[in-house]
């Protein structure tokens, strides 16, 4: 278990983490007192929510991070800009943080190891002093002249683009100097925190593993909600380089229908999908996996599994050299399957009820 003693922690984080909430709760308290409730406010915090989490959602992490699409400098500059002005620290930190989060998830290396506590993994790591010294993973973002721009000139960029803007607008437009830098500036930095935080310990520990049961990482159609799609975790811990994280129709994922609305008109390209076969593939051996640890398993059910992974290593091995006709056919299949898999899970359930 971590220790949180003096000597282990990051002042300026523990500060800053601690403070921000006190600050914004009394401030927001202040402009009501001064100032008086106004929609207009709540709006403009509200604008500032999103551009900032859609910073850090399609910004650090689904462009910077993991390379799932192209941007052009425009949308660089804007995310860079307010993708900081969450105040989860510059691109480079935050993008090399995270690649060491995916390559050692679960692990003691894992920079927010959830088997270290939900504390822990929510932002008690944040509080303790640096435990990664280089930038080895991210090779790429330290030759990218626009990310380290951002990192040079990040706490200037912040106090600027963070606070004083808003607390302008504010001022300017809504008459609240006062609304627009505790609203829509500590406020607004304290919800999109803990937003983005609950990914990291709430997703990890409720909701759904469709896709691979080995790691903690879940899906969360709520958390979904609350941060513009990352709530589909189980699904972007196996496919991290896929540039959607809700693949439904269905699935509430902003930042993917964000991402996709800018390549109609060139600001975004070479937007990466991960194939229907592979995702299927995936879904069927999780679910298969679930029926075997049913303890209700027989050996009818046992034959039928072993013959279903018969059939899809049979599927997988024609799919690598059938045409695209064919391979519609046999991605139907593997839906088919899936469906079968439900099934024999949802009998075994009752049985087991």
């Amino acid at each position: 278990m971590k220790s949180y003693e003096l000597k282990n922690l990051n002042i300026t984080n523990s500060v800053f983490l601690l403070t921000s909430p006190i600050i914004a709760i009394l401030g927001t308290l202040l402009w009501l007192y001064v100032d008086g409730f106004s929609w207009e406010i709540l709006g403009l915090a509200f604008v500032f929510y999103i551009l900032t989490g859609m910073g850090i959602t399609a910004g650090y992490h689904r462009l910077f991070a993991h390379r799932a699409y192209k941007a052009n400098s425009i949308m660089k500059v804007l995310y860079l800009i307010f993708g900081g002005c969450a105040l989860q620290n510059s691109a480079l930190k935050w993008c090399n943080d995270h690649r060491v989060h995916h390559g050692k998830v679960d692990t003691e290396e894992d920079p927010y190891n959830i088997n270290e506590g939900f504390f822990y993994a929510h932002m008690g790591w944040i509080l303790l002093q640096e435990n990664i010294e280089d930038y080895r993973y991210s090779k790429d973002l330290l030759k990218d002249p626009l990310v380290m721009l951002q990192h040079r000139f990040y706490l200037p960029m912040i106090v600027v683009f963070g606070f004083l803007l808003p607390a302008i607008i504010g001022h300017v437009f809504f008459d609240s100097f006062l609304g627009g830098l505790f609203v829509a500036g500590f406020l607004r930095v304290v919800v999109v925190h803990h937003a983005t935080f609950f990914i990291n310990s709430l997703c990890h520990m409720v909701g759904n593993r469709p896709y691979d049961k080995e790691q903690t990482a879940r899906d969360s159609w709520l958390m979904a909600f609350f941060t513009f799609g990352e709530g589909y975790h189980n699904f972007h811990h196996t496919f991290q380089a896929d540039y959607r994280n809700g693949i439904k129709a269905y699935h509430f994922d902003p930042t993917k229908w964000l991402i996709k609305s800018l390549s109609y008109i060139g600001f975004t390209s070479g937007l990466r999908v991960t194939r229907e076969e592979v995702i299927l593939e995936k879904k069927i051996r999780a679910g298969l996996k679930d029926i075997e640890n049913q303890t209700t398993f027989t050996d009818k059910v046992n034959e039928r599994v072993e013959n279903l992974k018969d059939e899809l290593n049979q599927i997988l091995e024609e799919l690598q050299v059938q045409s695209r006709d064919n391979k519609d056919k046999l991605v139907a299949r593997l839906d088919e399957m899936m469906s079968e898999i439900k099934g024999l899970s949802l009998q075994l359930e009752l049985v087991h009820a």
